[in-house]
């Protein structure tokens, strides 16, 4: 589903602002994955900030009632999901759980917390998707409890070709407030770039794995 264009702007600007999302075209990063990137995202800063959580948490929670409004439990993923996953849980007033990447190796070894009822109709909360692999490993996890995933929320999206490979393979919908093409818009607007860093920051978009090799 497509951002609302003015909450995808809104929300880019306050991660911006709070350095959730920092851009260093000239200064790349290093992603665990080992790509290089111009761009470092940590939307968890959002929760510092009671502004920006709310606004967050407020816009997160229209989406799900908007576009899955049969939805019966919030499940968040593991780890930056969960908070968000609460918060939208709490404000809908809805059941809450949450995946992890694995099942525990003690206990009841769970990998899902919370009660899952068979066929209950669950909408996934994430932070951030960037190829969409341990958002839809939750997914897979659910679907092995026989829940039924209505679909996918996030507060920002790479929007890689990959990830939306991914998510139809998988056939699981997913809706983010915000995305690159706003966050690039949004930053420009804001002079945290130059003009002729939007070039570079395109280029990246379009072939993460081999920029700046």
């Amino acid at each position: 589903m497509n951002a609302n264009p003015t909450v995808a702007r809104q929300i880019a600007r306050m991660l911006l602002e709070i350095k959730a999302i920092r851009l260093s075209p000239d200064q790349p990063f290093k992603w665990s994955s080992g790509w290089n990137s111009p761009i470092y995202c940590d939307n968890r800063l959002a929760l510092s900030y009671p502004d920006v959580r709310t606004f967050i948490k407020h816009a997160l929670s229209a989406a799900v009632v908007a576009a899955y409004p049969d939805v019966e439990a919030i499940a968040g993923v593991a780890t930056a999901g969960i908070p968000q996953g609460v918060l939208v849980a709490d404000e809908i007033g809805l059941p809450f759980i949450y995946v992890r990447p694995e099942a525990k190796k003690h206990g009841l070894n769970n990998q899902i917390e919370g009660k899952v009822e068979i066929g209950q109709r669950v909408v996934i909360i994430e932070d951030l998707v960037s190829t969409g692999g341990s958002s839809l490993r939750a997914a897979d996890a659910l679907r092995e409890a026989e829940a039924h995933i209505l679909g996918m929320v996030a507060i920002f999206t790479y929007g890689f070709d990959t990830a939306e490979r991914n998510f139809e393979e998988k056939n699981i919908t997913l809706h983010c407030l915000s995305d690159y093409a706003a966050l690039l818009e949004e930053a420009a607007h804001l002079d945290y770039i130059q003009e002729n860093q939007l070039e570079t920051l395109a280029q990246w978009r379009n072939d993460p794995a081999g920029w700046g090799v």
